[in-house]
């Protein structure tokens, strides 16, 4: 006996759900400027890979036993492959939601987000040690589903032990592609890596209609919570993206750096830029007047293999530079210091953006070179009100949890607490300088007028005192004085600085055996 009827009802039921919330909703999505799930799904996937789970979920509607209409479930749940390798996707199907007034029209289904399956996903991505990629559209808690229930129900956390033995183990991306509210909001900086789309997107805790009536604050969605405020500003999202195929790209883009989980080296790919090409701009990159800015991009371009540079967070802690990269193919955390902010010193901001890359490359084993120009701290009121020393320290603390191989290359400045948390001390950290480097306990300037305050005061001539005792102690800031004393291993020409981290490289990733590797202790990764 054949099943040819049930078999039928499967193939009729699948195309119900591919229809999501019916051809008015569809049109509605694209007139926002946003894509559905299922076409997000498609960009992002290599063509043809992704495997559907829990298509069927959803409220069927009957008459005499017969379905008669379905009503899909909010959340797409699958496995599928990006760039060759698995990966646990999850996605919104805001079209599938249910819309004010929808009983007046006959849709009577319950409100079905499919959280069940959002946990499903969740479950694949840990027990596959694969990476797991949300695409977000769509609000938490609805009131409607008090009214249903006729109850309240008592709030309980259960989703941060996942989240915390997620991290651990696997790449975790999220992309906010709408207006997230609740607990898709709180998914977004849940994760290794975080993209939203400017103008289209906005992540809150609470949406306006709910700050307005809470606070009695009318505000548009986009200054509660668009790109400008996330991406920008606050650190909740890394990375802004100029369109959902842009949001597509930098996951792609991001999860290439990786490994598939921690049990694994991030993977080695094929280059053909030289690895001992020596990019001439190094030798006059940096000012030979001190003051003077330079693009620390720019320089790590000349170094990195071409076209390998992938920064995030780049509006958030301006001072800080942070990026995976490339040389001769093996993937690095690349941190720098962005002189034209701060004239790139550490405030707060700069601090938790620092510890958080530092933390996600120990991870999944990147090996990290520091392009090191630290002035120190941000002082005045602003860094002190903002509490930049204990982020500073906590920053340090991270450096010292970190063991993956890790690299210094002392551009130009290096001088107090901040200067000093450049590397871990107590291991063998590759370290060279360029013939830019100064370094010290503080700038000269500014500690002559605190160390020799009352010798220049007591001076017939205070500036030209100062003067002179700042030309007697600038004369002894040369690194190779430094270099004598070996507190300094190497100064080098720095058009040698890719072939001379190339080579470092190349014995880290060969000893750096998975076996040897393990799973960073406590959360591995907070959020």
């Amino acid at each position: 006996m054949v099943w040819q009827p049930e078999i039928d009802e499967i193939a009729r039921r699948r195309a119900l759900a591919v229809k999501m919330g019916g051809t008015e909703r569809v049109q509605d999505q694209h007139d926002r400027g946003r894509l559905t799930v299922r076409e997000r799904i498609a960009l992002l996937s290599d063509q043809d890979s992704f495997r559907e789970r829990g298509i069927l979920a959803g409220a069927g509607y009957y008459t005499d036993g017969q379905l008669t209409g379905f009503h899909p479930a909010a959340t797409i749940v699958g496995l599928s492959r990006i760039d060759g390798r698995p990966a646990a996707l999850v996605g919104s199907d805001f079209t599938a939601r249910p819309k004010s007034g929808s009983a007046a029209e006959g849709d009577r289904a319950p409100i079905h987000s499919g959280g069940d399956k959002g946990a499903h996903a969740e479950e694949i991505a840990q027990e596959l040690k694969i990476p797991l990629v949300r695409l977000i559209d769509g609000f938490g808690g609805d009131i409607r589903a008090t009214a249903e229930m006729g109850r309240t129900y008592l709030p309980e956390l259960y989703w941060p032990s996942r989240w915390t033995k997620l991290l651990a183990e696997v790449p975790v991306v999220s992309a906010a592609l709408g207006s997230v509210a609740g607990l898709p909001a709180a998914e977004v900086p849940a994760s290794h890596f975080s993209v939203m789309v400017r103008g289209t997107t906005q992540v809150f805790a609470g949406g306006p209609p709910l700050v307005q009536r809470s606070l009695g604050d009318p505000i548009h969605k986009e200054d509660l919570g668009g790109y400008k405020v996330h991406a920008r500003h606050s650190g909740v999202v890394d990375n802004d993206a100029e369109d959902e195929a842009d949001a597509m790209r930098q996951i792609r883009a991001f999860l290439s750096y990786l490994p598939t989980n921690v049990h694994q080296l991030p993977p080695v790919l094929p280059s053909d830029d030289p690895i001992d090409r020596r990019d001439q701009g190094l030798a006059s990159i940096i000012p030979r007047y001190r003051n003077r800015a330079y693009d620390p991009r720019k320089l790590v371009g000349m170094v990195v293999d071409q076209g390998s540079f992938f920064e995030m967070a780049r509006y958030f802690g301006r001072a800080q530079v942070t990026a995976f990269a490339r040389i001769g193919g093996m993937p690095v955390g690349v941190l720098a210091n962005d002189p034209k902010h701060y004239g790139g010193a550490m405030g707060a901001k700069e601090a938790r953006k620092f510890e958080r890359f530092v933390d996600l490359c120990d991870v999944f084993h990147l090996p990290i070179i520091n392009f090191a120009d630290q002035p120190g701290f941000v002082i005045g009121r602003a860094g002190e009100s903002e509490g930049t020393l204990r982020a500073g320290v906590r920053a340090s603390c991270a450096i010292d949890d970190s063991r993956v191989p890790w690299a210094t290359v002392v551009v130009r400045r290096l001088y107090g607490v901040a200067g000093g948390a450049h590397q871990d001390f107590s291991r063998f950290c590759f370290r060279i300088a360029w013939p830019s480097g100064e370094w010290g306990s503080l700038p000269i300037e500014g500690g002559v007028a605190a160390a020799y305050r009352r010798e220049i005061e007591a001076a017939p001539d205070p500036i030209a005192k100062r003067t002179e005792i700042e030309e007697r102690l600038i004369a002894l800031r040369s690194p190779f004085s430094a270099a004598e004393a070996f507190a300094v291993e190497d100064i080098v020409d720095p058009r040698e600085t890719r072939p001379l981290l190339a080579e470092w490289l190349a014995i880290a990733y060969e000893q750096q055996l998975p076996s040897q590797l393990g799973i960073r202790t406590l959360t591995g990764m907070r959020p």
